[in-house]
């Protein structure tokens, strides 16, 4: 039994008419097994985190306002799909929201991040039981099922680590079993659940790495994800000009433009497809006959066409100890430590006898406490910065990119060129 796996992100179900779109979309495959990985609808994720802010703070106004508008937009979108109001969707999606505005009732949790993925995590189970129901209106064999009772994680909670063994242990079976009377299994992306049954969800975009997941523990045939491009583009369209699509890349381009910054494929995804040679497509729901791209173990078409990635706001922070001793292990390992303890991810690093110096993003650093916990070294740092990767440069490109304005850093291997630009 060949299995395929479609993953359909917010943009692809964000009103009654792209829920359709994914109904005719499916319907393109009438003899496989589909497993249909959703994330919540449109912006819903954004707005269940300001729900999430002001159930924290216990802001009632601000709590009751924000959830009573994001009832109506589904709200909206049941009525012109489902105009029954005694379908049961209705139902369904009101016990929601009933369990959504409970939460502002409970004693305040020690823990933002658990309260986070209770909250935030309700986006998916709308999205997926509307898109289920949708489905079986359309007389399609289709059925729901949780990722809060299949997907287990640790208990990191905003970025749960998966638990592989009793993941597949509890998917590959159910789904065998379920596939017997069913051609589609609708499941959450984004969640999973600890061994005490508590909601985890796997970070920002993890919907994609939940296809990843479904896909190495049913072993199956393909991984496709819908979006609103035609497929991997060498670069961002909103930044840069003459883009062009990316036929055919390896598995290890893909994680290195991912790691890079691209945005089309989020990081975790590749390695569970690469661990079992399962190709990845990345196609277009508003043109679903054309080719995109496809992400496959051969290097042979890496190197064709150069990718540009663009980071703005970025700061570049020099790290020097204060007595002018050598930046050597034991100075790294400290400096390494207070990164970590602040969950601060470096983008880009260099180091020389005295200095260290990392590129970050502006907006996920708070600057006087990492100097205050930096105290021993000198810091300086500028701010306001963009960060060019390419990789497969030539020098045309390089040149083309750098134009007037003034290179604060560069970084150079044989496959990849990277600048800290300014103005």
């Amino acid at each position: 039994m060949g299995v395929k796996v479609f993953k359909f992100g917010g943009a692809s179900v964000k009103d009654a008419a792209s829920l359709q779109n994914v109904v005719e979309i499916v319907q393109r495959y009438p003899t496989d097994k589909l497993v249909l990985v959703a994330s919540a609808m449109g912006k819903t994720t954004n707005a269940l985190e300001e729900i999430m802010t002001a159930c924290w703070n216990k802001d009632e106004t601000s709590f009751f306002h924000l959830l009573n508008k994001l009832s109506e937009q589904h709200l909206i979108v049941l009525k012109n799909l489902f105009p029954d109001p005694n379908h049961l969707i209705h139902v369904e999606i009101q016990s929601v929201f009933t369990t959504l505005e409970s939460r502002i009732h409970l004693p305040q949790g020690t823990s933002y991040d658990f309260e986070y993925d209770q909250i935030v995590s309700l986006g998916e189970v709308i999205s997926t039981l509307i898109l289920n129901a949708i489905l079986v209106q359309a007389n399609l064999a289709s059925v729901w099922v949780d990722a809060r009772e299949i997907i287990r994680t640790n208990a990191n909670h905003r970025e749960g680590e998966i638990d592989w063994n009793t993941t597949e242990s509890k998917m590959k079976p159910l789904f065998d079993s379920l596939f017997v009377a069913n051609d589609m299994i609708v499941i959450q992306g984004f969640l999973g659940h600890t061994a005490e049954g508590n909601t985890t969800t796997l970070g920002r975009e993890g919907s994609d790495f939940t296809a990843g997941i479904c896909a190495y523990c049913m072993n199956a045939e393909q991984v496709t994800i819908w979006k609103d491009v035609p497929g991997m583009l060498n670069a961002d369209p909103r930044k840069f000009e003459n883009t062009v699509k990316l036929d055919q890349i390896s598995f290890y381009e893909a994680i290195e433009l991912s790691y890079y910054g691209a945005s089309v494929i989020h990081p975790k995804t590749v390695k569970p497809l690469q661990n079992k040679n399962i190709p990845l497509y990345v196609k277009s729901f508003i043109d679903p006959e054309a080719n995109g791209t496809v992400i496959q173990s051969s290097k042979e078409f890496d190197h064709l066409i150069p990718s540009f990635i663009s980071k703005n706001k970025q700061v570049l922070i020099s790290i020097t100890p204060k007595d002018f001793s050598f930046i050597e292990e034991e100075n790294l390992g400290k400096i390494f430590a207070v990164l970590s303890a602040q969950n601060i991810k470096i983008n880009m690093m260099q180091n020389s006898a005295l200095s260290f110096s990392i590129a970050l993003d502006q907006e996920k650093v708070k600057l006087p406490e990492l100097i205050a916990a930096l105290a021993d070294y000198s810091i300086t740092y500028n701010d306001n910065l963009e960060l060019v990767t390419i990789r497969h440069y030539n020098e045309k490109t390089v040149q083309d990119l750098k134009g007037k304005k003034e290179v604060v850093l560069e970084q150079k291997t044989r496959e990849t060129v990277r600048f800290l630009l300014k103005g």
